[in-house]
């Protein structure tokens, strides 16, 4: 079994904030747009760098998805920077009108997703972001596992045309995959190679999938772990691969289990083979206030948590 060892705790939305710092040295067509939250975004180095690529919207997001747009017809690449519920939720209008429909090449870039926001609640804590963005047409929609690799998709989502979702977090979280990647969208990574059970996992569930999977190890069950970290579009042949050998799945997200990742594995699976699947996830409630920690364990998004959905999806084949 393969060990993957933790190099230090780093929170995602820093690996955003050093992929966009690199992009302006080495991208003059990048530029960067914030709505009033430019240190929790970690977009401070591209402003100090270059004043000139850097817009400062205010609490203005509709505001900054239309400029957004806008831009892009001369050529720019921008990227916007907020809160995932204020990415989404409050702009969906915006995103659906004047990106989405044009096909403009706008990177929405989201922090503080999901229930590990904390202490701010329920009202910042969006659980849906996935579900709405996947839903639009021509929407990439990638959700990140550590530090490393949310640089690696930042850079990477530059050199993608069209417009992308890119979801990170606020927490620090462990920093495992490798410095030196290359970030490919759409295509999954095999993290650990099993036959008993398929682990999909996304965002901050994947080092929980991995520490699930060693517990699973210890039991006598071989877990084959896979990294979606593109949840649009979806590495079905990955996925059918994986399930070709185990014949059970269990998904794990930090999103409502409606309209997320799970749901879209099912639809694969469904289309093309039909397998028991168990689902790790919120399950159509709001979250709450509380410590990261607290909220992932009492929403049931940790390794524990998929170890018994893993001991459960494998009674059922």
């Amino acid at each position: 079994m393969k060990k993957y060892v933790d190099t230090g705790k780093k929170d995602t939305r820093s690996g955003f904030g050093a992929g966009l710092t690199e992009l302006g040295q080495t991208n003059p067509d990048v530029v960067a747009l914030c709505a009033d939250l430019t240190g929790s975004l970690k977009m401070d180095a591209f402003k100090a760098n270059h004043p000139e690529r850097f817009f400062q919207v205010g609490i203005a997001e509709a505001n900054m998805m239309g400029l957004a747009a806008g831009m892009t017809i001369g050529g720019k690449i921008p990227f916007t920077g907020t809160f995932a519920n204020f990415s989404t939720g409050r702009v969906y209008d915006q995103i659906r009108q004047s990106i989405a429909y044009s096909h403009k090449n706008v990177k929405i870039c989201a922090s503080h997703a999901g229930v590990t926001l904390g202490e701010d609640g329920a009202t910042h804590q969006i659980l849906e972001d996935i579900g709405l963005m996947k839903m639009l047409p021509g929407m990439t929609v990638i959700n990140t596992c550590d530090f490393n690799q949310t640089k690696a998709a930042t850079l990477a989502i530059a050199e993608h045309h069209g417009p992308v979702y890119l979801r990170f977090g606020r927490p620090k979280v462990a920093n495992f995959t490798a410095e030196d990647q290359t970030f490919e969208i759409g295509k999954a990574v095999q993290l650990q190679e099993g036959n008993d059970v398929t682990i999909i996992a996304t965002g901050h569930l994947v080092w929980e999938a991995l520490q699930a999977a060693e517990t699973l190890h210890e039991q006598g069950i071989s877990a084959d772990v896979i990294n979606i970290h593109t949840i649009k579009p979806l590495d079905n042949e990955a996925i059918l691969a994986s399930v070709a050998k185990t014949g059970c799945v269990v998904t794990a997200e930090e999103h409502n289990f409606l309209g997320g990742l799970g749901e879209s594995v099912a639809r694969v699976l469904a289309e093309n083979h039909p397998t028991p699947q168990e689902f790790v996830a919120t399950q159509d409630t709001f979250g709450e206030s509380g410590t990261p920690d607290q909220l992932m364990d009492k929403y049931g998004l940790n390794a524990d948590a998929i170890v018994k959905a893993s001991l459960k999806v494998t009674g059922r084949k």
